[in-house]
Parts: C-alpha cells; structure tokens; sequence
C-alpha cells in the first residue's frame, strides 16, 4: 500500500520543457511513474521525446487533465511563476500537486495555500521547496532518487530533502510504503499531521519515520497530535542539534525564537508522546530497525 501516490497515479508535469522539468521528467519515467504528459502553453501541440516516449505538451493542466486523466502534477515551474501554476492546478482540480520549485516568496506561498482551502482542499498541495513523494516500486514525482531503497512498511514524512533520501538509504533492507518530502518553508501544502493521519490509516504502513529540524512548533504539533491519534510506533530525527545559538540554519522555516523550536524542546516534546528519537540520522535507523524487528 501507499499514500497519495500509487501505481496507478497519472503525472503530468508543469514546466516539462524546461531544463529541470525535461531532466527530472526522464528520471521519473525511468523509475516507473506514469508520466503521461506536460504544460508549457507556448509549445502546447507539440510532442517531446524522452528515450523513446513521447508525451504531449498541453496550454493549461485542465487541457492535460481532459486529455490523458492525469490525477498528479509536479511542477518545475520558476519562483516568479509557481503561484499561477498552483492556481491553475487547483482551478483544475487535480487531487494533488506536488511543488518542487525552491524560492518561492512566502506571501505567494500562502496566497496559494489559502486559495486551495477556499477551494475545500480538494487539492493536495506538497510543497513548496521539496523533493516530492516516491511510493517505492510504485511511482515517484518529484526528485526523490528512485533508486536508494525498496519497497517495504515505513512511512516517512521529512521537511527535510537530503535527509529524507539518507534515511530511505539507511533502512533500504527493510523499505518504504510512501516517502514524503514536505518541505521546509515556513509555510507549506501538507505537514506533518497530514502525513501521519495518511501513514496512520493506511494499512501497508506499519511504523513512521519523521524527520523535522529546528525552527517553528511544527514537531511540537506532531506530537500533541500523535499522543491523540497515532497508534503505530513512531521514530523521529530532529536537524538541529549543533546549530550556533541564534543563526538562521538551512530551510527558510528553520528559525528559532528564544527556547521554542530548538533540537531539544523538539526532542523532549516528541519523547514525552512515547517517540523515540535519534541523535543522529544513523541512530534514527537503527531505532526503527529495532522497532521493525520486535513486530
């Protein structure tokens, strides 16, 4: 089982002629996703061959949508653009975008978050500044590598990109139902909350990894809300730990007011809930091993 992102997942691609959205295009269709089309409405008509596939390029993702039934779009769109390219995706109505770009200037950020609630969420924005979603075996959008780990009963939810892809290497022998790069803005489509209530109700998924770091209270959320609702065990990393008292590290949202959202208010709020965390992202594995081996 997985979350968000099945086998039978259809993605289409905002930005698909660009460098990055060309690039990432080809990785994902070799990983297995079905990628069946793009937007760029300057070379809507036209066709693009990756190693032998050829997709569509579409003006709008409603155009996209009618054409091919694509449930997903990615979108590797420029900053200055990514609002007008969620609006458009929300105004089509797909189930769920996932937002790659980096930069994305935060009041554009929540416009476009406050958009999709006025719309009743019926899209599921992931994002901005993100590596995307992989069901391992299944489909990947985004630029999760495709190849660091297997199919298997964690869910992982992180805000952050390169520790999300040391984890899923890290536990590779035991594997992953869904990976979920969520991001680190300030402010962003889904959160923690979100991944866990999906992790908690999905019956292939059968303990949670979740990576955070320090700035905010998003950590501190999770864990009210996993003390309430969240059954399956639950490991956790906090990035943080070293950082120089009173230096903005990494992430846009990693931003540390006073005590709150230090490594270690994050830590003892997640232990108190009955969470274990790890030190290091390496300890995070080897707890999760050993949660994975006594089930």
């Amino acid at each position: 089982m997985a979350i968000w992102l099945t086998e039978n997942s259809k993605i289409i691609v905002q930005g698909m002629t660009g460098s990055e959205g060309s690039k990432h295009t080809r990785r994902m269709l070799k990983a297995g996703a079905k990628v069946v089309g793009g937007t760029n409405p300057r070379k809507a008509g036209t066709t693009v061959d990756f190693d032998g596939v050829e997709l569509p390029v579409f003006a709008t993702v409603a155009e996209a949508m009618a054409a091919t039934g694509a449930d997903v779009t990615v979108i590797f769109v420029p900053p200055a653009g990514t609002k007008t390219a969620v609006i458009e995706a929300i105004d089509a109505g797909i189930p769920l975008a996932v937002v790659i770009t980096e930069g994305v200037p935060v009041h554009d950020s929540t416009e476009f978050w406050a958009y999709a609630e006025s719309k009743g969420n019926a899209t599921r924005i992931i994002g901005p500044n993100c590596p995307g979603i992989a069901s391992p075996g299944a489909s990947n959008a985004g630029i999760i590598p495709a190849d660091i780990t297997s199919a298997g009963r964690i869910g992982l939810v992180s805000k952050s990109g390169t520790l999300t892809y040391q984890l899923m290497y890290e536990l590779r022998d035991v594997g992953f139902s869904t990976a979920v790069g969520i991001g680190g803005d300030p402010v962003i489509g889904t959160t923690h909350i979100d991944a866990l209530e999906a992790f908690q109700n999905d019956p292939g998924t059968e303990a949670i990894v979740m990576i955070g770091e320090i700035g905010g209270d998003a950590e501190e959320r999770a864990a009210a809300y996993i003390e309430k609702h969240v059954t399956k065990p639950v490991v956790a990393y906090v990035a943080g730990f070293t950082a120089p008292e009173g230096k903005t590290m990494g992430h846009a949202g990693a931003i540390v007011s006073g005590s709150a959202g230090t490594a270690q208010a994050k830590k003892e709020a997640l232990e108190k809930v009955g969470v274990r965390v790890g030190k290091t992202p390496s300890e995070t594995a080897r707890l999760m091993r050993e949660v994975m081996r006594s089930r």
